[in-house]
Protein backbone atom coordinates (compact mmCIF):
# COMPACT_ATOMS: atom_id res chain seq x y z
CA UNK A 1 0.00 0.00 0.00
CA UNK A 2 1.22 3.48 -0.78
CA UNK A 3 1.46 6.32 1.69
CA UNK A 4 -0.29 9.65 1.66
CA UNK A 5 2.38 12.37 1.62
CA UNK A 6 0.77 15.82 1.77
CA UNK A 7 3.94 17.63 0.63
CA UNK A 8 4.02 15.49 -2.54
CA UNK A 9 0.29 15.74 -3.25
CA UNK A 10 -1.66 18.40 -5.10
CA UNK A 11 -3.79 20.53 -2.76
CA UNK A 12 -7.28 19.22 -1.95
CA UNK A 13 -8.74 22.34 -3.53
CA UNK A 14 -7.60 21.16 -6.97
CA UNK A 15 -9.13 17.71 -6.54
CA UNK A 16 -12.43 18.91 -5.12
CA UNK A 17 -12.96 21.59 -7.78
CA UNK A 18 -14.10 19.77 -10.92
CA UNK A 19 -12.87 22.46 -13.31
CA UNK A 20 -9.45 22.73 -11.66
CA UNK A 21 -9.08 18.97 -11.44
CA UNK A 22 -9.63 18.64 -15.20
CA UNK A 23 -7.81 21.78 -16.35
CA UNK A 24 -4.62 21.37 -14.26
CA UNK A 25 -3.38 18.23 -16.10
CA UNK A 26 -4.60 19.56 -19.47
CA UNK A 27 -2.93 22.93 -18.90
CA UNK A 28 0.35 21.53 -17.58
CA UNK A 29 0.49 18.90 -20.32
CA UNK A 30 -0.15 21.53 -23.00
CA UNK A 31 2.52 23.89 -21.68
CA UNK A 32 5.16 21.15 -21.47
CA UNK A 33 4.14 19.72 -24.83
CA UNK A 34 4.37 23.02 -26.67
CA UNK A 35 7.55 24.07 -24.87
CA UNK A 36 9.48 20.89 -25.66
CA UNK A 37 8.09 19.52 -28.91
CA UNK A 38 10.56 19.65 -31.77
CA UNK A 39 9.89 22.25 -34.43
CA UNK A 40 8.74 20.96 -37.82
CA UNK A 41 12.15 21.56 -39.42
CA UNK A 42 13.92 19.93 -36.50
CA UNK A 43 11.61 16.89 -36.70
CA UNK A 44 12.39 16.57 -40.41
CA UNK A 45 16.13 16.78 -39.78
CA UNK A 46 15.88 14.11 -37.11
CA UNK A 47 14.46 11.64 -39.66
CA UNK A 48 13.69 9.26 -36.82
CA UNK A 49 12.85 5.66 -37.46
CA UNK A 50 9.60 4.66 -35.76
CA UNK A 51 8.21 1.26 -34.76
CA UNK A 52 5.16 -0.20 -36.52
CA UNK A 53 1.72 1.16 -35.58
CA UNK A 54 2.99 4.64 -34.69
CA UNK A 55 0.12 7.05 -35.44
CA UNK A 56 0.65 10.38 -37.23
CA UNK A 57 1.91 13.22 -35.02
CA UNK A 58 -1.45 15.00 -35.35
CA UNK A 59 -3.11 12.22 -33.31
CA UNK A 60 -1.13 12.86 -30.12
CA UNK A 61 -2.46 16.31 -29.01
CA UNK A 62 -6.18 15.40 -29.07
CA UNK A 63 -5.56 11.98 -27.52
CA UNK A 64 -3.48 13.45 -24.69
CA UNK A 65 -6.02 16.22 -24.11
CA UNK A 66 -8.81 13.65 -23.75
CA UNK A 67 -6.69 11.43 -21.50
CA UNK A 68 -5.64 14.34 -19.27
CA UNK A 69 -9.29 15.39 -18.95
CA UNK A 70 -10.38 11.86 -18.05
CA UNK A 71 -7.61 11.44 -15.49
CA UNK A 72 -8.51 14.80 -13.94
CA UNK A 73 -12.16 13.78 -13.69
CA UNK A 74 -11.16 10.39 -12.22
CA UNK A 75 -9.07 12.15 -9.58
CA UNK A 76 -11.93 14.53 -8.78
CA UNK A 77 -14.38 11.65 -8.32
CA UNK A 78 -11.97 9.54 -6.28
CA UNK A 79 -11.13 12.34 -3.84
CA UNK A 80 -14.58 13.88 -3.61
CA UNK A 81 -16.32 10.56 -3.03
CA UNK A 82 -13.44 8.86 -1.22
CA UNK A 83 -12.78 11.25 1.64
CA UNK A 84 -16.40 11.52 2.74
CA UNK A 85 -16.64 11.20 6.54
CA UNK A 86 -19.27 8.50 6.00
CA UNK A 87 -16.67 6.19 4.41
CA UNK A 88 -14.55 3.60 6.14
CA UNK A 89 -10.99 4.45 7.13
CA UNK A 90 -9.80 2.03 4.42
CA UNK A 91 -11.69 3.94 1.70
CA UNK A 92 -10.46 7.33 2.91
CA UNK A 93 -6.88 6.03 3.09
CA UNK A 94 -7.10 4.56 -0.42
CA UNK A 95 -8.42 7.86 -1.80
CA UNK A 96 -5.65 9.84 -0.08
CA UNK A 97 -2.88 7.39 -0.99
CA UNK A 98 -4.11 7.48 -4.58
CA UNK A 99 -3.92 11.29 -4.56
CA UNK A 100 -0.21 11.11 -3.77
CA UNK A 101 0.35 8.52 -6.51
CA UNK A 102 -1.70 10.61 -8.92
CA UNK A 103 0.42 13.68 -8.24
CA UNK A 104 3.69 11.74 -8.63
CA UNK A 105 2.56 10.16 -11.89
CA UNK A 106 1.53 13.56 -13.22
CA UNK A 107 5.08 14.80 -12.59
CA UNK A 108 6.52 11.73 -14.33
CA UNK A 109 4.14 12.25 -17.23
CA UNK A 110 5.25 15.86 -17.64
CA UNK A 111 8.91 14.78 -17.56
CA UNK A 112 8.64 12.42 -20.54
CA UNK A 113 8.81 14.97 -23.39
CA UNK A 114 11.73 16.94 -21.93
CA UNK A 115 13.60 13.67 -21.34
CA UNK A 116 12.89 12.28 -24.80
CA UNK A 117 13.18 15.36 -27.01
CA UNK A 118 14.73 18.12 -24.92
CA UNK A 119 17.54 16.18 -23.24
CA UNK A 120 17.91 13.34 -25.79
CA UNK A 121 17.55 10.68 -23.10
CA UNK A 122 15.32 8.05 -24.72
CA UNK A 123 16.41 5.34 -22.25
CA UNK A 124 15.33 7.48 -19.29
CA UNK A 125 12.15 8.49 -21.12
CA UNK A 126 11.32 4.83 -21.75
CA UNK A 127 11.95 3.97 -18.10
CA UNK A 128 9.72 6.93 -17.19
CA UNK A 129 6.96 5.63 -19.48
CA UNK A 130 7.22 2.12 -18.03
CA UNK A 131 7.05 3.47 -14.49
CA UNK A 132 4.02 5.57 -15.46
CA UNK A 133 2.32 2.47 -16.82
CA UNK A 134 2.92 0.53 -13.61
CA UNK A 135 1.89 3.33 -11.26
CA UNK A 136 -1.30 4.04 -13.18
CA UNK A 137 -2.27 0.39 -13.50
CA UNK A 138 -1.98 0.19 -9.70
CA UNK A 139 -3.79 3.51 -9.23
CA UNK A 140 -6.68 2.38 -11.47
CA UNK A 141 -6.93 -0.80 -9.40
CA UNK A 142 -6.65 1.06 -6.07
CA UNK A 143 -9.26 3.70 -6.83
CA UNK A 144 -11.44 1.32 -8.82
CA UNK A 145 -11.67 -1.38 -6.15
CA UNK A 146 -11.29 0.59 -2.93
CA UNK A 147 -12.90 3.96 -3.68
CA UNK A 148 -15.03 4.32 -6.82
CA UNK A 149 -15.34 1.87 -9.73
CA UNK A 150 -15.99 4.70 -12.21
CA UNK A 151 -12.70 6.39 -11.26
CA UNK A 152 -10.82 3.16 -11.94
CA UNK A 153 -12.49 2.69 -15.33
CA UNK A 154 -11.82 6.32 -16.27
CA UNK A 155 -8.10 5.60 -15.87
CA UNK A 156 -8.23 2.43 -18.00
CA UNK A 157 -7.79 4.21 -21.39
CA UNK A 158 -4.85 6.16 -19.93
CA UNK A 159 -3.23 2.94 -18.71
CA UNK A 160 -3.72 1.33 -22.12
CA UNK A 161 -2.26 4.37 -23.89
CA UNK A 162 0.72 4.38 -21.51
CA UNK A 163 1.43 0.76 -22.45
CA UNK A 164 1.36 1.78 -26.11
CA UNK A 165 3.46 4.89 -25.40
CA UNK A 166 6.07 2.75 -23.63
CA UNK A 167 6.27 0.55 -26.74
CA UNK A 168 6.64 3.63 -28.98
CA UNK A 169 9.28 5.15 -26.71
CA UNK A 170 11.30 1.95 -26.56
CA UNK A 171 10.87 1.23 -30.27
CA UNK A 172 11.91 4.71 -31.38
CA UNK A 173 14.90 4.72 -29.05
CA UNK A 174 16.03 1.26 -30.10
CA UNK A 175 15.59 1.84 -33.85
CA UNK A 176 17.64 5.04 -33.61
CA UNK A 177 20.49 3.61 -31.55
CA UNK A 178 19.25 5.45 -28.43
CA UNK A 179 20.45 8.75 -29.97
CA UNK A 180 17.82 11.25 -31.07
CA UNK A 181 20.14 14.20 -31.57
CA UNK A 182 19.61 16.22 -34.70
CA UNK A 183 22.36 15.34 -37.15
CA UNK A 184 22.32 15.82 -40.90
CA UNK A 185 22.32 12.61 -43.00
CA UNK A 186 26.04 13.02 -43.87
CA UNK A 187 27.00 13.06 -40.21
CA UNK A 188 24.94 9.95 -39.55
CA UNK A 189 26.63 8.19 -42.44
CA UNK A 190 30.02 9.17 -41.08
CA UNK A 191 29.29 7.19 -37.93
CA UNK A 192 29.80 8.12 -34.29
CA UNK A 193 33.11 9.82 -34.92
CA UNK A 194 31.72 11.95 -37.76
CA UNK A 195 30.98 15.66 -37.50
CA UNK A 196 27.88 16.64 -35.54
CA UNK A 197 25.57 19.49 -36.35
Amino acid sequence: MTTYIPSLTLPDGIFTNLTASILVPIGLGSVVGYATKPATQERESLALKHPPLRPPASVFPPVWTALYGMMGYAAHRALTLGVSPFNSTETIDAARHGATLYTLQLGLNLAWMPLFYGLNRPILATADAGLLFGINAYLAWLWGTKVDAVSGWLLAPYVAWLGFATYLSFGTGYLNGWDLSARPPAAKAAGPGGPKA
